[in-house]
């Protein structure tokens, strides 16, 4: 049986926990194995936690046996993106500037998870110090891509979303503050949460621009996600039953989201778009001119904070870092204080007007990537093609960084296409409800 257990999603899992037909020992130990023996693995995973898995393993079992299960998901493993702090156990966040780096104590939304039961196997790979969209990374490792073993898996929680994909977790927790949640998940076939900045607590989190970092799952469903960030929380977990798309306002996003679309990306959203239609969802296409704004303010606002949080490190040892991501953290070094200050203020602004706009739709609709994953041997020779393709990457996900808001993305009819919903700031519980009813629309 633990052959089909690989990519069951969790709350299956769960199910099977409390019904008595898996043992939470056994679940642990097969994903160990499978971490052991998977010849890919050394790409997905930095180090497995393997006695701090086995112990809350079978803590969990006991709580089985005896009725005192504390969720849906008490006993279930996931991964963790190695920017979440794990006591005892190095955190190095994809680079050689922290090589050796173990905190004391664990990240609170690991601490919190641990408390609600679920069990950590291990810490993934990741771009480095989550400063990229496209999952390449030669100082630590390049995870694999689900659909093209050519291509890299996006980022920055890449190997969060290849440790599902390829079934070595049931479920991992990664970062996102540009799109490092939903563009990896969207390129590997999943589903990916980005929450709302500030309603999860960052405190022992590596950080990349503190103001727009966010946590989020990355899972087989909304379910999975839904679970995920109950257990993050310790909040109580969305109401998804019943969900439909009936009479729902959704808004397909036009202005800047739609530019320079490649024809598979194109294919999965329209025909998304057509299939949430036909669930009964009324669909309109909007412009909001605003968006092109803040998108020019986006290297003004991401650069000048990333650089201003690592400077100090960066600058101690330049040479140990991705030539690419070490540009990009010091392209902020040359952006003045007001202009930083004056950037802040207009994209504040900015987010009222979108706020405002959206406000009659439930949800807004946008590719979750305008490209496919791009092929990793050419990033590493093309500057060109690397600059271009990493921002394609991220831009469409960056709106809904820039504007504010809580985000879903769901796999479409096109490999490694995805698209998302973005809700309201805060709106999560009400997204993953309308994400639930999307998905049965389009499977």
């Amino acid at each position: 049986m633990s052959g089909t257990w690989a990519h069951m999603t969790a709350a299956d899992l769960g199910r099977g926990i409390g019904a008595g037909k898996i043992n939470p020992v056994e679940l642990a130990e097969a994903f160990l194995d499978r971490i052991e023996s998977h010849p890919l693995a050394p790409r997905i995973y930095a180090r497995a936690t393997a006695a701090r898995a086995r112990g809350e393993a079978m803590a969990a079992a006991a709580r089985a046996k005896t009725g005192l299960r504390k969720g849906l998901l008490d006993g279930v493993p996931v991964s963790w993106k190695d920017l979440f702090d794990t006591a005892g156990v190095a955190t190095e966040a994809g680079s050689a500037l922290l090589k050796g780096r173990t905190p004391g104590r664990d990240a609170a939304v690991l601490e919190t998870a641990t408390l609600q039961g679920l069990v950590c196997l291990g810490k993934t790979h990741m771009s480095e110090l989550a400063f990229s969209g496209l999952g390449l990374n030669p100082v630590t490792a390049t995870p694999p891509n689900l659909n093209d073993d050519k291509a890299v898996p996006g980022g920055s929680s890449s190997g969060a979303a290849a440790s599902v994909a390829f079934g070595l977790a049931p479920a991992a927790i990664g970062s996102d503050t540009g799109g490092s949640v939903r563009i990896p998940a969207a390129w590997n076939d999943l589903v990916g949460l980005k929450t709302t900045a500030g309603s999860l607590p960052m405190a022992g989190t590596v950080p990349l621009c503190e103001r727009f970092d966010t946590i989020g799952p990355l899972a087989h469903s909304v379910e999975d996600c839904a679970l995920l960030l109950a257990a993050l929380s310790g909040d109580p977990v969305a109401d998804l039953a019943g969900a439909d798309l009936s009479g729902t306002r959704l808004a397909v996003l036009e202005t800047v989201a739609l530019d320079e679309l490649r024809d598979r990306p194109a294919q999965g959203f329209e025909d998304a778009v057509a299939r949430l239609g036909r669930a009964g969802a009324r669909v309109t296409r909007i412009t909001v001119p605003e968006v092109a704004e803040a998108m020019a303010l986006a290297g003004v606002l991401f650069t000048s904070e990333a650089y201003g949080i690592w400077r100090e490190v960066i600058e101690a040892a330049p040479q140990k870092m991705f030539p690419r991501i070490l540009e990009r953290f010091r392209s902020g070094a040359a952006i003045p204080a007001v202009d930083y200050v004056a950037a802040w203020r207009r994209l504040e602004a900015i987010r009222q007007l979108w706020a405002a706009r959206t406000a009659v739709f439930d949800a807004v609709l946008l590719p979750t990537s305008p490209i496919l994953p791009p092929d990793a041997n050419r990033l590493m020779t093309d500057d060109q093609y690397y600059v271009t393709e990493n921002l394609l990457a991220l831009r469409n996900t960056r709106i809904g960084n820039l504007m504010g808001v809580c985000a879903l993305t769901l796999p479409t009819s096109q490999p490694s296409c995805g698209i998302t919903l973005m809700g309201g700031a805060g709106q999560e519980a009400r997204l993953l409800r309308l994400g639930s009813a999307a998905e049965t629309a389009l499977r």
